[in-house]
């Protein structure tokens, strides 16, 4: 069944015209990744499902009923509202209903009346199968993912960041629990931790999902279907993006082979016009030229009708002006401490890069990753330990906030101060980072977040470095552009450090990865996956020894009823029969609110008792498994 149905879909912003007839259908459950360049018209196809805003053509149907939570713009609370009570208003409507109950419940205790008690059964019914019951247990679980911590959830709401209030937002849209999600780049202001949190939410999520990311790490472990928006269209693909971008490759190819036959064709069939023209005028003969007429027709119709050439997008045509140097150590860090203020980030750490290393710099929010390369960079001094550079090592440094100095000049004057060269040279460089016709004309001030970069990037690339470090040079960044800055750099052969959440681009760039935790820092000497797999079997060994260690702190004289085959079989049929007795206890109590679903006050009582076996139930089957395992090993 589909949730969603887009039919030719215009719209109009002024003379811009942004959608030009996108059609699609989303399924129920269908877990969707919409991309696009940047302007492409994905937030406004956002605003359009979500209802924010109007379509100026064509027919949009959205299921009856459907509960749509979406993450782009964030709503406006209270000045005084913290952020536990910004996360608590998902639960809005399930605070209206139990204030229903509590009001039925008056009402009953004045006037017992079967109607009122059958009302109430039924409220009280709606509101344990929607998680009534569970609401703590649910923030707790997703600000624990989300890395909200309990000191962050007293703050006000209207004091924290914008990357913070944004990932605020995203648990109260999960703990919303809508049938349709709509996510505009939820990865942005995530940490790796959190990210991988989501994925593994999203993968086991019931209901539909549409997400605009540039994360393309994300999209694959998340979608099943790519739909990407180009030239006001909407092109579908099934598969997650690595396997769009196969099958895109594909169709390209195949239609350039279209294309070329044609082409082909028609030179042909021109140059046998152009024949026949000279043979009638040598023959002068009108019945050959009316031949020919009547093949350029033919000729029109098939231009007309043929193949397009297929797109060829632009690449960065420049390379880096690396230089060599004579040092095979880059940097040395030894003892480094720092703090800013009373707040310690890094406590002795030590690092050695050595020359051609490219090392990924990774790590949760706030653990210290910008404050160590600006230390490295030498804007900042250790309050103790050593920072050295190598000699000749010559640094490039792409900071996550792009800022230049004269913000007002245009791209070409930046270039032309920068290099101190004519328009023509400076026209030519830029050309080659896709800054082209009037685009040079831009002032630096009203350039998008990855022009920035990627103008940045430019300037770096004409002085000669040999040591590039780069915080988040795809943050912000549309998939085309982090392409861009990943064809540049792959042709570098310096060193290269960076920071970076795009595990897309740590996988494809990291020879060896460091993590801050703590104020330290881990070195791990091999690739991404790698680095996952030894955290993965890290995680599991302290899992282990956290479950060795609660063994090893129980009584002897139960570990040693424990190795007695005979005890274990008697305390497992004592098990089983208690878990065969609660299992027939809930199936009574299901049966008798059933027959006392007019009577609350026995209703209430009954689930009560219902939860409580329940929650007994689990401890029970736990306990089971523990001595089976434990008559097993015997």
């Amino acid at each position: 069944m589909a949730d969603i149905i887009l039919k030719d879909i215009h719209k109009y912003y002024g003379t811009q015209h942004v959608l030009r007839g996108v059609s699609l259908e989303i399924y129920d459950g269908t877990k969707v990744g919409l991309i696009g360049k940047n302007g492409a018209g994905k937030t406004t196809l956002f605003k359009i499902l979500s209802g924010e805003e109007t379509y100026d053509k064509g027919e949009m149907q959205i299921a009856k009923g459907l509960r749509i939570g979406v993450l782009d713009q964030i709503p406006e609370y209270p000045a005084d509202a913290t952020v536990y009570q910004v996360i608590d208003s998902a639960f809005e409507d399930l605070r209206t209903l139990k204030k229903s109950i509590d009001a039925f419940q008056a009402q009953l205790a004045e006037n017992p009346e079967a109607s009122v008690m059958g009302r109430y059964g039924a409220l009280l019914s709606e509101f344990e199968s929607r998680g009534g019951y569970e609401i703590e247990t649910r923030i707790k679980k997703v600000c624990t993912g989300l890395d909200i911590s309990q000191e962050m959830q007293g703050k006000l709401f209207s004091a924290l960041s914008g990357g913070e209030k944004t990932r605020v937002n995203l648990a109260r849209i999960i703990l919303m629990d809508p049938h349709v999600l709509l996510l505009d780049e939820p990865t942005n202001h995530l940490d790796i931790r959190s990210v991988e949190w989501l994925e593994e939410y999203l993968q086991t999520y019931k209901g539909t999902v549409v997400v605009i990311s540039h994360d393309r790490y994300f999209l694959d472990r998340v979608v099943k279907r790519i739909i990407e928006l180009e030239d006001g269209l909407a092109l579908s693909c099934d598969g997650n993006y690595s396997k769009y971008v196969m099958l895109k490759e594909q169709k390209r190819l195949e239609q350039l082979r279209h294309y070329e036959q044609e082409q082909k064709k028609i030179r042909q069939l021109e140059a046998a016009v152009k024949r026949m023209h000279e043979w009638a005028n040598r023959s002068d003969s009108a019945k050959i030229h009316r031949r020919a007429f009547s093949m350029e027709k033919r000729i029109e119709r098939m231009k007309r009708d043929s193949t397009p050439r297929p797109k060829v997008e632009p690449r960065i045509t420049k390379g880096f002006k690396a230089e060599d140097f004579s040092s095979s150590d880059v940097v040395l860090i030894k003892g480094v401490t720092f703090s800013f203020g009373n707040t310690p980030i890094l406590n002795g750490v030590d690092l050695l890069i050595k020359r051609n290393d490219r090392l990924a710099l990774v790590g949760n929010n706030g653990s210290g990753k910008t404050t160590l390369l600006r230390l490295i960079n030498g804007e900042l001094v250790p309050d103790a330990g050593i920072v050295r550079l190598g000699a000749s090592v010559k640094v490039g440094y792409l900071p996550q906030q792009v800022v230049f100095g004269n913000p007002g000049m245009t791209v070409l004057d930046t270039m032309r101060h920068a290099l101190i060269t004519d328009e023509g040279t400076a026209r030519n460089i830029l050309a080659g980072f896709m800054f082209r016709g009037e685009d040079v004309f831009k002032t630096v001030d009203s350039l998008s977040g990855g022009e920035r970069s990627r103008l940045k990037l430019c300037l770096l690339m004409q002085q000669q470095v040999n040591f590039l470090i780069l915080d988040e040079p795809t943050n912000h960044l549309d998939i085309q552009s982090r392409e861009w800055i990943e064809e540049a750099l792959d042709a570098f052969e310096g060193t290269i450090l960076f920071v970076s959440h795009d595990r897309y681009f740590i996988r494809k760039f990291a020879s060896s990865v460091c993590e801050l935790e703590g104020g330290k820092l881990l070195f791990f000497d091999g690739d991404y996956e790698s680095f996952r797999e030894y955290k993965r079997a890290i995680e599991e060994e302290k899992k282990r020894a956290a479950s060795e260690s609660v063994k090893a702190e129980k009584p002897k004289q139960e570990r040693s009823r424990k190795s007695t085959p005979k005890a274990l079989a008697k305390k497992l049929a004592a098990v089983e029969a208690e878990i065969s007795e609660t299992e027939m206890r809930l199936q009574e109590i299901e049966q008798e609110m059933q027959q006392n679903a007019a009577d609350y006050v026995k209703l209430e009582a009954l689930l009560a008792e219902k939860d409580a076996l329940s929650e007994n139930l689990e401890s029970l089957y736990e306990k089971w498994m523990e001595i089976s395992s434990s008559e097993l090993l015997h």
